[in-house]
């Protein structure tokens, strides 16, 4: 299904107007109907990248929001003809930041948080906010409003469901134009916060839009990994609703790690673990360490202060519950076309030993993003052991997407498993920044 935009061209009223303009809106509704009884959605929206690259001319506008294709590839051009180094994200600041502020000169149509991606309007959002700065510093508050309901293939009739009301101008003055935010969110509905953008911009923004009531969506690949994992670690301790994208795209390594594992003759390799190894693209290490700090949670593996670097090897000490000593190796490799999504894992490699009766039986799982990455991981001395190896199929879901499974399965509470491996995540990157 492709986005759609709303129902009618938005109308442009002063901020003190909308909600007496909401009012009448439902009020005059024939159908008797008083909107979806569902959530409310707030979303920030900045798009700096393809704000640039269509104020630019370099790619078509209008302007969505979305990560569309030609935005990705146009940023993989800029990459290489600003000599950034090619293991450089798409989307990564840096891209941004590169290209020259003063060459903007197309105008084009803004339709940010007008153009709604059909995963998440399926779900019949009772309103949509979205927060959509602008480049320019001198840019007075915008409001807009409309109608909306989903398209007739996904379950919508001829009333109107929801609305839509964006908020377009530079930062402070939609910082200024906060109150008005909070006052046009339902209080009967749980509302959400999808902050669609680096974690490390407009700090003090995040943290009045955060409320402690709001259930909260972020990409801990998005920012400084420190920052990252310290809103996620604040925001777990205060008890808040939390869902972070980058854990989300874990899902399908940590149940192929579970189904290579869940055999009866296998399991007791999980309590003989010696090493593990984790290969990352680029040098954005969260994800990483999610995932070591996942399998720490679950085999009651204790972190040690050991920790080194070498190169592009990072490298830790776990011990287990048995007081043998579990060594975690986090690589990280330039990848010359990485994702759009900083730090995936390619690579997992688990050694375990298992000494009975004086015989030794070994077991090396490798689980790879490609055929590739697994015959680069079979190097090291695997010859005298049991090799299982899987290739993970990686699902490359457009981000609206995602946030439409977060929308429509969470129950208003952080993943348990999320809540347990982010205290240790953050404890290995302190480690790790203080060598």
């Amino acid at each position: 299904m492709s986005p759609q935009l709303t129902l009618q061209t938005p109308i442009q009223l002063p901020p003190e107007e909308i909600p007496n303009y909401l009012k009448k809106l439902w009020a005059l509704d024939e159908t008797d109907n008083k909107g979806a009884n569902t959530f409310c959605l707030l979303v920030w929206q900045p798009a700096w990248l393809e704000q640039k690259l269509v104020r630019m001319g370099e790619i078509k506008g209008p302007i969505i929001g979305n990560q569309r294709s030609e935005l990705i590839e146009a940023a993989r051009k800029i990459i290489l003809s600003a000599n950034l180094p090619h293991s450089t994200p798409p989307l990564d600041k840096k891209v941004s930041t590169s290209l020259n502020a003063l060459s903007l000169s197309y105008a084009e149509d803004d339709l940010r948080g007008q153009h709604i991606d059909a995963a998440i309007s399926e779900l019949q959002p009772r309103r949509l906010i979205t927060l959509a700065p602008t480049l320019e510093r001198k840019h007075d508050l915008e409001t807009l409003i409309a109608a909306y309901c989903p398209l007739p293939e996904e379950g919508g009739g001829n009333s109107a469901c929801g609305d839509v009301i964006v908020l377009r101008g530079d930062t402070n003055s939609l910082k200024e134009g906060l109150d008005i935010v909070e006052e046009l969110i339902p209080q009967d509905l749980p509302s959400w916060l999808w902050w669609n953008s680096h974690l490390d911009e407009e700090t003090h923004l995040l943290n009045n839009l955060a409320l402690p009531t709001r259930r909260i969506i972020i990409d801990t690949a998005l920012g400084e990994p420190t920052r990252c994992l310290e809103v996620l670690q604040q925001r777990i301790i205060s008890g808040q609703a939390v869902n972070d994208l980058n854990w989300l795209r874990l899902r399908t390594w940590r149940e192929t790690l579970a189904m290579v594992f869940d055999p009866p003759t296998r399991r007791d390799s999980l309590s003989k673990i010696i090493n593990l190894d984790i290969d990352i693209e680029g040098k954005h290490l969260v994800q990483g360490l999610l995932l070591a700090s996942w399998i720490a949670d679950k085999l009651e593996w204790k972190l040690t202060n050991k920790v080194s670097k070498e190169g592009n090897t990072i490298t830790t000490k776990f011990q287990r519950s048995d007081k043998e000593i579990v060594q975690l190796r986090l690589m990280t490799l330039p990848i010359g076309k990485p994702s759009i999504h900083p730090g995936q894992i390619i690579g997992i490699r688990l050694i375990c030993k298992n000494i009975e009766e004086g015989k030794e039986n070994s077991l090396c799982v490798i689980l790879a993003s490609e055929s590739g990455e697994c015959m680069r991981l079979e190097a090291g001395g695997m010859a005298n052991m049991e090799l299982l190896e899987e290739v993970v199929p990686i699902q490359q879901n457009p981000v609206e997407m995602d946030v439409a499974r977060l929308l429509e399965t969470s129950r208003g509470t952080t993943s348990p498993l999320l809540n347990n491996a982010t205290p240790i995540a953050t404890k290995m990157l302190n480690l790790i920044n203080s060598i």
